[in-house]
């Protein structure tokens, strides 16, 4: 029973990690700031802008 809780529980960590939930609440520590739907925004602008910013030679 221990090694299926530790399964699900590896599980949702990383979906978290694709979904951005634990990028978001890193974000929100670095900034000192409260989950909001502006601070969601800023969050996304952030990464896109960062994501978009680089170029790709090839």
């Amino acid at each position: 029973m221990t090694l299926i809780r530790a399964l699900v529980s590896r599980l949702l960590e990383l979906l978290r990690e694709i979904g951005d939930e634990n990028a978001y609440a890193r974000h929100l520590l670095a900034h000192k700031a409260g989950h909001s739907p502006a601070e969601w925004r800023r969050f996304c602008d952030e990464r896109f802008r960062a994501k978009y910013q680089r170029a790709k030679c090839c």
